[in-house]
């Protein structure tokens, strides 16, 4: 289209653009020009020497450039936009470019001005030069202005102090004036209009707060007084001005919590019917921004998510809602339906809204009374009449508004669907005998819960609660009664939710998460009936409530490097925020083991096949921590560290539990003379990193005692030195723990130089005798320590301990002849390929395979599933029998008693 097109496309659905053609206040010279294309801040340098008007003391003049500024960038976006020329995002982002242009011609101006008079402003502090950071919120800090928006600022400056000229003032009072004459020059009407309503009411105490406010106020009222709605409004805040501040790093914790934060639910909610009272009050239903299925829902929709979860997912602490939302689709919050759904609406009410605004250069979103302009409406959005235009417009409302609903409706009355017999249990002034009938008729221990609700009662802890917190409390406990009553050990399975109750009875949230999504309850109750390890693991971590409600919850899930590249992903969002990286990797790691933990209960893993995930997960961890660590290690001699960690034991051997230790050792390969300082550092940064506890708790427990010389060694040992302990001081047990060694991150180089020492000693040749002798030697200094109990499938003759050394002694005897052995397969799959190879015989070594099997699932049992002792029974007794037999025809000699 050329620029005359343009114009006489858009001129019909404007009145304004009108007005402005016919009364030759734009000038075609300088208009046509910009129609051709998207306007970018150049255009905006260029349309008038801002650098003279700021310098000159022509005030009056620089007012009415700012303005005409306005004029022709408003006929613009209209003319471009009605012609269907450009889109949403270029209308929205142009106008918010606009505003930040003119903010700061504005406040270069004002500060110049006032310097002129009193001097340059000081901090006190820092005794450096102030200068006054501009805040803009709402859409303004979106980037989605529409032609006709106020624009929503915050003034704060640095510290407090005084201006160093003869006329001195004060900080505060120098950047009042400054913020005054801001406001004047962009809000003032003149001949000329005005630039953009200013409004400064959101502000600390609003109308009643001062206009400018330091660093060090602001956030002593953000912690102090503020409320939910101002967190609310900061999701959008951004800094307009380019000047050294700290707001963000201040801000942050206020808005985003670091747990995730359900409480805020009610305070969005009790918003929206504020603004639904006053719609309905002012009869506003027609207002496309506030009334329902509105651009208000749409925004609540994409900031509630960002509310409770953005502490956790930096992503999400994003300013604009088209991109929130696809955020959010991203994390799987939001199905793509819906987000598609949302974003199409979103769209056609701005569009909409934009066309209102249009008619009149009016700040309206009610849909016009007239015929004609409603008939300019429906035209100008594509549509024959105002009826197809209407019929269109309510379908997006409706599924808007449906979605809405879905996310903030109220939780269904909990008094309907509770059985009034536990709530009469919970009531204090009930009858005793009463509930312990009730009780002992559902299957409780009534002396004792009766015992445990009365502390519940009478503690401190539910008498400090706030009074929304105490009736979600109140309403909670009958429902954590009847879901108990349901299970097979109902007195097991109630004390365990009634922990877990008082230990997030400590944090409103998590009560409002169980407030919000009753539901979960008995996907809580289901777990801790069967495993102790699983309550006390929600105990410890509560945040992992949220995993309840997820679609992946039960999907087995082995893709790996799709999920390094979402911790990579958490972690770059952390910038360098050390704590915060280390609570990324907290959570993610607490959350797979759950999510693994509850796939394991319902039966969907073997025992291998979850020490393979377990496992998979720990080299995950250790490689993204080692990565941070060493990205914040001052005084590096190298870019790219030529460091490796080796893992033994259970994790080297793949064959991970859920509270295994790890046996970690710390090798490197670099002759810089600053090598063994600097790895040194960097292994023990990393070692706690993965051991120290954070708020969001803690990893793993780390062993270092395998390394060369045990305890008394260096933490970090150079490859060359770790090749001559292996050949020349290395124990045979030694040699044996090396069997199961494998490399688990840091350079590859290290680990393919740690495989082939490995391989060198572990197919070294050897006196088979003389090896034999010492691994029995090894199995019997045990015995002190560990005494073989039958129900100890670990260390029972015939046992787990028995299965390892038999394969360990496999591998040191003869990986010379059969380098297969070398592969880390682990013990069941390597005592296949020895059978295979000929080397012990195969009935007996299938039989210990599945005696091996046997023992590491219960070993499971005992963790995960209540399982205080493995029963001797006839199973057992012939497993470590087959195992027993193996041992004498491997070694030559029947095993000890």
């Amino acid at each position: 289209m050329t620029p005359a097109h343009i114009l006489a496309t858009a001129r019909p659905y404007s009145l304004f653009l009108s007005r402005l053609l016919d009364n030759h206040l734009l000038d075609q010279n300088k208009l046509f020009p910009w129609l051709e294309r998207r306007l970018k801040l150049e255009d905006f340098h260029g349309f008038a020497n801002w650098s003279k008007l700021q310098a000159g003391e022509n005030e009056a003049e620089l007012k009415r450039q700012l303005r005409l500024l306005r004029r022709y960038v408003i006929a613009h976006i209209m003319a471009r936009d009605l012609a269907r020329v450009s889109d949403l995002q270029e209308v929205t982002t142009t106008i918010t470019h606009l505003a930040d242009f003119t903010i700061n011609i504005a406040e270069q101006y004002a500060h110049a001005y006032y310097a002129g008079l009193y001097g340059e402003p000081i901090g006190a502090h820092s005794n450096s030069f102030q200068r006054l950071s501009i805040v803009g919120m709402g859409k303004m800090g979106g980037y989605e202005l529409n032609v006709s928006s106020d624009i929503d600022l915050i003034f704060v400056f640095p510290e407090a102090g005084d201006t160093n000229g003869k006329r001195q003032k004060s900080n505060q009072e120098f950047f009042t004036k400054v913020g005054q004459k801001i406001i004047s020059l962009l809000n003032d009407i003149t001949g000329d209009g005005q630039v953009f309503r200013v409004d400064m009411r959101l502000r600390p105490d609003g109308d009643a707060g001062a206009l400018v406010i330091n660093e060090t106020a602001l956030e002593q009222y953000l912690i102090q007084q503020g409320r939910e709605w101002e967190r609310y409004a900061w999701t959008k805040a951004r800094l307009v001005t380019d000047y050294p501040n700290h707001i963000a790093a201040l801000v942050r914790p206020f808005v985003y919590r670091k747990y995730l934060d359900f409480n805020a639910y009610d305070a969005m909610r009790n918003l929206h019917q504020q603004i639904q009272r006053e719609v309905t009050r002012k009869g506003m239903a027609d207002n496309i921004k506030l009334g329902a299925g509105g651009i208000r829902e749409v925004e609540f929709i994409a900031q509630i998510f960002q509310l409770i979860r953005g502490g956790q997912i930096r992503s999400l602490q994003l300013k604009g809602t088209q991109e929130t939302l696809h955020a959010l689709q991203e994390q799987g919050m939001l199905s793509a339906e819906n987000v598609d759904i949302l974003l199409q609406a979103y769209h056609f009410l701005r569009d909409t809204e934009h066309r209102l605004q249009y008619w009149d250069d009016q700040q309206t979103q009610m849909l016009p009374a007239g015929t004609e302009q409603q008939q300019m409406l429906a035209k100008s959005m594509g549509y024959a009449d105002y009826e197809y235009y209407l019929f269109a417009l309510n379908q997006h409302r409706c599924a808007v508004n449906q979605i809405f609903n879905a996310i903030f409706t109220e939780p269904d009355d909990k008094a309907k669907a509770q059985d009034p017999d536990m709530v009469r249990v919970w009531q204090v002034d009930s009858d005793s005998e009463e509930k312990t009938s009730l009780l002992t008729a559902h299957g409780f221990n009534a002396q004792n819960v009766i015992q445990r609700l009365q502390q519940l009662h009478h503690g401190s802890q539910y008498r400090q609660l706030s009074s929304s917190a105490q009736q979600r409390f109140d309403d909670m406990i009958p429902s954590v009664l009847s879901v108990a009553a349901r299970y097979p050990q109902p007195d097991t399975t109630l004390t365990r939710l009634l922990d877990f109750v008082e230990t997030i009875a400590r944090r409103s949230s998590y009560l409002a998460f169980m407030h919000e999504h009753p539901e979960a309850l008995d996907k809580l109750a289901g777990l801790m009936s069967q495993s102790s390890w699983v309550a006390t693991y929600l105990q410890r971590h509560p945040v992992l409530l949220d995993e309840l409600l997820s679609n992946e919850l039960m999907r087995k899930d082995t893709d790996w490097t799709v999920h390094a590249q979402e911790l990579t992903n958490l972690l770059d969002d952390c910038h360098d925020d050390v704590e915060a990286q280390m609570d990324v990797l907290r959570r993610f790691q607490h959350a797979w083991t759950f999510r693994l933990a509850v796939q394991d209960l319902a039966g969907l893993w073997t025992v291998e096949g979850l020490s393979d995930q377990l496992s998979a997960l720990a080299d995950l961890i250790i490689q993204n921590a080692l990565n941070r660590v060493w990205a914040q290690l001052p005084r590096r001699h190298t870019e790219t560290p030529h460091f490796a960690v080796i893992g033994y034991g259970k994790l080297g051997g793949k064959e991970l539990g859920y509270t295994s230790d790890l046996d970690l050792v710390y090798v490197f390969d670099d002759n810089h003379p600053d090598a063994i300082d600097t790895y040194t550092r960097l292994a023990r940064r990393l070692t706690s990193w993965l051991t120290v506890p954070t708020g969001a708790g803690t990893l793993y427990d780390i062993d270092l005692r395998l390394r060369p010389n045990g305890d008394s060694g260096f933490t970090v040992t150079h490859i060359q030195a770790f090749e001559r302990y292996e050949r020349e001081s290395a124990w045979t047990w030694e040699h044996q723990a090396l069997t199961r060694a494998r490399f688990i991150g840091g350079d590859s180089n290290v680990g393919i130089r740690f495989d082939g020492i490995r391989s060198e000693i572990l197919c070294r040749k050897r006196d088979t005798v003389l090896l034999r002798n010492e691994i029995i030697a090894m199995r019997e200094k045990m015995f002190p320590t560990h005494p073989h109990v039958d129900t100890n499938v670990k260390y029972a003759r015939g046992g787990v301990v028995d299965v390892e050394f038999i394969v360990q002694y496999l591998i040191l005897a003869h990986a010379h002849q059969y380098p297969q052995l070398l592969n880390n397969y682990g013990n069941i799959a390597l005592l296949s390929i020895a059978a295979e190879l000929g080397l012990v015989d195969s009935f007996m070594a299938e039989g210990s395979r599945m005696a091996y099997r046997y023992y590491r699932q219960q070993q499971h049992n005992t963790r995960l599933r209540d399982a205080v002792n493995t029963n001797i029974d006839a199973t057992l007794l012939a497993n470590y029998h087959v195992v027993k037999q193996l041992w004498t025809q491997v070694f030559g000699v029947k095993p000890k008693e």
